[in-house]
């Protein structure tokens, strides 16, 4: 899965390059998201002068503020489009590298079960999942890199917390432990998800596998054996529905809980007017950039429980390639 890309001399440059290419390209854009935090501090502090003074802030100057989040926001459209177009490009040539690898020892494990899908569709799914995952987690470890020091900073301006009190640098803490909460509760609680995902697989290849073996033979995929093959498919599918329905329980309770977070934390020094609405609006949007990245396992714990159950697959037929190229010399001899 990652050897025939990255340590490939044919695939050298997109694997080494393009990596380099995604991830300072992806550290720019966090650049240009911090200068969008900094745009909300001013622009709002200035909408708090014009409410509370009337004609203390000029049309001209309203509309400036806009035009240069316009600037920044377009810059940031830009980049965002040319980089998915050019990830897109990197993942399809990983599954490239992935998919001559596995075909160059196709003879020795063409006989493996579901032979076909784990060359076919686990190496298309792996390719799609490592995509969207592997791009958020860079950008998640940027963000954090970005914004902690920004949040850092602005904690400063935040007196105390409630029930609490005061504690320096308080809102980064508070980021942290509200994830790594989320994290462990969900890991818990969706413990067993990877494995039947893994069974999911297993049950669906041999449904599938008889069905092709129907088009070809007549005594195949007779009305018995599908419905057992489709009966072993349901019983793990209601299986799965049953873990993910308090799985997405306790997911989306706490996602939702969280919205509150910051503005909970920040209670006594809204209430004591020690902080304006532009340096609020900086700091609760800071707080969501710093406690969304370290939210990324909570975040992508589904999508995790699929890429785990697809390494799973494409490791047990990688090991078979192994051992059929290792007994190839004695079976020749």
């Amino acid at each position: 899965m990652f050897r025939s890309f990255f340590m490939s001399r044919q695939w050298f440059f997109w694997a080494w390059l393009g990596s380099a290419l995604i991830l300072s390209v992806t550290w720019y854009k966090v650049q240009l998201d911090v200068q969008i935090n900094e745009w909300f501090g001013s622009f709002f502090d200035m909408v708090q002068k014009a409410l509370g003074t009337p004609g203390a802030v000029t049309l001209e100057s309203y509309l400036g503020e806009m035009s240069t989040f316009l600037q920044i926001a377009g810059l940031y459209i830009v980049i965002a489009v040319v980089l998915e177009f050019f990830v897109r490009h990197f993942i399809f040539r990983w599954r490239q590298a992935m998919n001559d690898f596995y075909m160059a020892h196709w003879h020795l494990v063409r006989d493996v079960e579901g032979a076909a899908q784990r060359v076919q569709e686990d190496t298309m799914r792996f390719a799609r999942i490592m995509e969207g995952l592997g791009v958020l987690f860079m950008r998640s470890l940027m963000t954090l890199a970005a914004f902690i020091p920004l949040l850092w900073g602005l904690s400063e301006k935040v007196t105390e917390l409630p029930w609490i009190g005061p504690v320096p640098h308080s809102m980064v803490f508070v980021a942290l432990l509200s994830a790594a909460f989320g994290t462990v509760l969900l890991a818990v609680v969706g413990i067993k998800l990877p494995g039947l995902e893994f069974q999911n697989q297993k049950v669906e290849a041999a449904y599938r596998k008889e069905l092709v073996y129907g088009e070809d033979h007549a005594d195949r995929a007779t009305p018995q054996t599908v419905a057992e093959l489709f009966a072993q498919v349901r019983k793990n599918y209601f299986r799965l529905f049953f873990h993910y329905l308090y799985f997405d329980v306790a997911k989306w309770s706490y996602l939702q809980a969280t919205v509150l977070v910051p503005y909970i934390a920040l209670g006594p020094t809204v209430v004591s007017g020690t902080i304006t609405l532009g340096v609020m609006q900086q700091i609760t949007r800071a707080f969501d950039r710093v406690e969304s990245s370290f939210q990324f396992l909570v975040n992508s714990w589904s999508t995790i429980i699929e890429l785990i159950s697809i390494y799973k697959r494409l490791a047990a037929f990688e090991q078979r390639i192994r051992i059929a190229r290792a007994a190839a010399p004695v079976a020749a001899a």
